[in-house]
């Protein structure tokens, strides 16, 4: 299959590196914020619920801001099944994402969450017609070994919430996929407003099941998740705009770091090594695969970690 020509070249003209790293290094803040955020709240409110007000929160920010070009956009039949099919598939996502959460130590989410740019490189061999090289399903191996690390089957329990955590990676780097289909015929807005619509929609009859009235600091906690996540994607966009993905993507490893000190002395969470060094076998992983990439002048199919998030 022959490869167009990558958008995101090694060396794009008035690239700048510096730049691109700090506004990545504010995008790993904003998210580790979410997740800190989340653990915060605990379980009082159902995951699901969650999930339904975080999007109806950040709806409010968004959609005023794409709104006028989704209205001005022709969509297809196609376009809204792709629509319908990704906002599913992301909702079921946030939904396992907000049950980890509040279930497993924060290093632990943000280890596993690497997972889903793994997730779409098989993905995009399945469905996009992407070709697997072998140094590319070495270090997807690798990756896969990185979460053995973590997980450690049959030397600890591997509970309901790692469980979780595995499949949401999955839906998430599925979910992207679909987001690269749509962008490469849809105005970008449109996709990201249309994820956001669906997703509450999708959502509000779970939420509703098992409805449990927040009270005022759930509220402005499930305010301050919707705020940090949506800066943290338009920064990972401003990141992107300055430096190729092989320059921002190992800076993504700051995450684990950061998300392991807080779960410590916020959380009294345990520092496992264990979950450390998977963490970085894996995001070792797929910043190579970003490298090759990008080496091979290939179109950039990896995403950077936050682009997998809530």
């Amino acid at each position: 299959m022959t490869r167009p020509a990558s958008s995101s070249p090694a060396n794009p003209a008035g690239a700048n590196p510096i730049v691109g790293i700090v506004w990545m290094l504010v995008t790993g803040l904003c998210f580790v914020a979410v997740t800190a955020l989340v653990k915060l709240m605990g379980v009082g409110i159902p995951p699901a619920e969650s999930a339904f007000l975080r999007y109806v929160i950040g709806s409010v920010f968004l959609l005023p801001i794409v709104l006028p070009v989704m209205i001005k956009t022709r969509l297809t039949r196609r376009h809204w099944a792709l629509f319908g099919m990704r906002g599913t598939m992301h909702a079921v996502g946030v939904i396992l994402w907000f049950y980890a959460m509040t279930r497993i130590p924060l290093a632990e989410v943000t280890a596993m969450n690497y997972l889903s740019p793994v997730y779409v490189t098989i993905g995009a061999a399945l469905f996009l017609g992407e070709k697997l090289a072998v140094r590319r399903i070495a270090a997807l191996v690798a990756a896969l070994v990185g979460t053995l690390i973590i997980l450690r089957p049959g030397f600890r329990e591997v509970s309901p919430g790692h469980l979780a955590m595995l499949l949401a990676a999955v839906v998430f780097g599925g979910s992207y996929l679909l987001a690269k289909v749509t962008a490469d015929e849809v105005n970008p807005g449109v996709v990201v407003g249309m994820l956001s619509v669906v997703v509450t929609i999708v959502l509000a009859p779970f939420a509703a099941a098992n409805w449990v009235t927040p009270d005022l600091r759930e509220i402005a906690i499930l305010c301050g998740v919707a705020v940090f996540a949506t800066v943290g994607h338009y920064t990972m966009t401003l990141a992107l705009r300055a430096a190729p993905i092989a320059v921002t993507q190992p800076v993504t490893f700051l995450q684990l770091i950061w998300a392991t000190a807080l779960g410590a002395l916020v959380f009294a969470e345990p520092v496992d090594a264990w979950v450390v060094a998977g963490g970085c076998v894996i995001l070792a992983s797929i910043s190579f695969i970003t490298w090759r990439e990008a080496m091979m002048n290939r179109r950039i199919i990896t995403p950077p970690t936050p682009a997998t998030k809530v």
